[in-house]
């Protein structure tokens, strides 16, 4: 037990600090849709100017840059709408720095790793704990070559880190590198220019609390109506007074329309994105607005009802339901889901799955507790060697979707998380809960089993399970009495303390010893051999 990680304590889950509500702008006429790419357009435009010169600043930008940005933007423009691009930049940048961060963290460990497994014996077997040698002269040879790739890497994404150098593209990177795999996605060059144009748009504002309707430049009223402020190059194309532009279409969102309807009457900040999706032919307005922080629910009320401890799988989720001792109650469930086929395809598995496991905890008024977990660190093939189908598993797992799209939802319906620590819940689960859970007619697979020990890891509980206590006249032999006191109870594995009271056996009530106590024993020279038995006069009703 010396080599084991000190576990984190679990806590409730913070709810979303957002929300993000889209529909669809039906009826667009064709100069609607005329003018609403000629403005994004040319707003993309300004913002890839005024990103290439945010990235040319690195680390040096202060508040005094981004005015004289903001300066520069808004002579081409407006004033809002340089506001909403520079912020837009800002973030962008700040975006490609963390994630420049997460490969220079991944670089590194590839390299500690490749180092420490070509460090030893070829063909040296490993350890729970860390990989062994390589296979063979030739893996140990290839993964020295690579060894000086990855260095070589390490050393430019650090150069670029310590100068603050950040490599973005707008319009994603994904996209830009299937230019040159047009047969492998199935596009013609003019498709792929149309897709290509329509990401690299700049359509979106950022609200204001005060303004009507919480934004000025992309204005949604009540009714639907969408209007937008237009640049002052493109003022010439306003078809309403003040240079807006009024869409032929009308929005009602289905999905929180209410609160969003109560937020513009209000005239607090919304922000609006308009997109076009080339491939359906579809225009899209997406409102957003952040949320107040509400105050998580403390542990202890969470603990109070029991919780539903929940296994993340790389095809389903394993739930059971378990009490406020941390006791298996019932049956346990399982929630499937399919994460073949397109993006869409998967979320609408992920978002069935979890609203099954949801309207069941709710059902019952019990928390769910789910693991923790990032597999980031543990889908790289330098710790994993050769084990592509379990490095294919790990990967496979939407721990971050279903992390993001677990807390929104549970949010919505009321129900809170707890977030454990996944560390060895698998082996103990299936250690100290597989077997006993198994019956004649129901078999305890092991992500049953872990879902269990998640459960009681939230609740406080040991996952060790409650043992009975051995025979009294075997104590010696048998061990200690029992586990079932919490952790922190002085002597909770020691005997069992006497109870005072009539008792129905000979000894009368206050004088027999606990079952820990030798002088029970028949031993010689012990009071127990030699005390005289008396009836207790006091009758066994009291």
């Amino acid at each position: 037990m010396g080599g084991l990680r000190e576990l984190a304590a679990p806590f409730v889950a913070l709810g979303p600090s957002g929300v993000a509500v889209r529909d669809r702008l039906k009826h667009l006429t064709a100069e609607d849709e005329h003018v609403l790419r000629l403005v994004g357009d040319h707003l993309g435009t300004v913002a890839s100017r005024d990103l290439k010169a945010r990235c040319a600043v690195g680390l040096d930008h202060d508040a005094g840059g981004w005015a004289a940005r903001k300066r520069a933007v808004t002579g081409v423009s407006s004033s809002r709408w340089a506001g909403s691009i520079t912020k837009a930049t800002h973030d962008q940048w700040a975006l490609a720095r963390r994630s420049q961060l997460a490969h220079l963290q991944s670089l590194e460990a590839g390299v500690r790793m490749i180092a420490h497994r070509l460090s030893l014996p070829v063909g040296e077997k490993g350890t729970k704990h860390a990989p062994g040698g390589y296979a063979s002269r030739r893996e140990w040879h290839a993964k020295a070559r690579r060894l000086h790739v990855l260095t070589d890497r390490l050393q430019a994404v650090r150069a670029d880190w310590e100068a603050g150098r950040v490599r973005v593209v707008r319009g994603g990177k994904r996209l830009l590198n299937t230019r040159h795999h047009l047969e492998a996605a199935r596009l013609t060059e003019e498709q792929w220019r149309t897709r290509w144009q329509a990401e690299r748009r700049f359509l979106q504002a950022d609200g204001e609390s005060g303004k009507r309707f919480g934004n000025e430049t992309i204005r949604v009223t009540p009714d639907g109506e969408v209007s937008l402020k237009l640049p002052a190059p493109l003022a010439y194309l306003a078809n309403a007074p003040h240079g807006r532009y009024v869409l032929a279409s009308r929005v009602a969102f289905a999905h929180r329309g209410v609160e969003w309807a109560d937020r513009i009457s209000a005239n607090r900040a919304v922000a609006y994105r308009i997109h076009e999706d080339p491939a359906r032919g579809r225009w899209y307005l997406t409102a957003s607005w952040t949320t107040p922080v509400v105050r998580t629910v403390p542990l202890a009320t969470v603990r109070a009802g029991g919780v539903v401890g929940v296994d993340t799988n790389a095809d389903h989720l394993a739930a059971w339901r378990l009490d406020t001792h941390g006791n298996p109650v019932g049956a346990p469930r399982r929630f499937g889901y399919d994460l073949t086929g397109t993006a869409a395809h998967r979320d609408a598995q992920i978002r069935h799955a979890l609203t099954g496991l949801l309207h069941w905890a709710r059902r019952h008024h019990l928390a769910l507790a789910i693991e923790d977990l990032d597999f980031t660190g543990e889908a790289t093939r330098e710790k994993h060697g050769r084990r592509k189908r379990f490095r294919t598993l790990v990967s496979g797992m939407p721990v971050a979707r279903l992390r993001a799209r677990l807390v929104s939802m549970a949010a919505a319906l009321g129900i809170p998380v707890v977030a454990v620590d996944p560390a060895y819940t698998s082996r103990w689960g299936a250690q100290h809960w597989q077997q006993p859970l198994t019956t004649a007619n129901r078999k305890a697979t092991r992500h049953d089993a872990a879902a269990v020990a998640i459960g009681r890891r939230a609740l406080g509980h040991p996952v060790r399970r409650r043992t009975a206590p051995p025979p009294h006249d075997r104590s010696d032999r048998a061990g200690h009495r029992t586990v079932q006191a919490p952790p922190g109870i002085p002597g909770r594995e020691g005997p069992r303390p006497r109870i005072p009271g009539p008792r129905t056996r000979s000894v009368r009530a206050g004088r027999g010893a606990k079952a820990g106590d030798q002088d029970t024993q028949h031993r010689s020279r012990c009071p127990a051999e030699h005390e005289s038995w008396q009836q207790d006069p006091l009758p066994l009703s009291i």
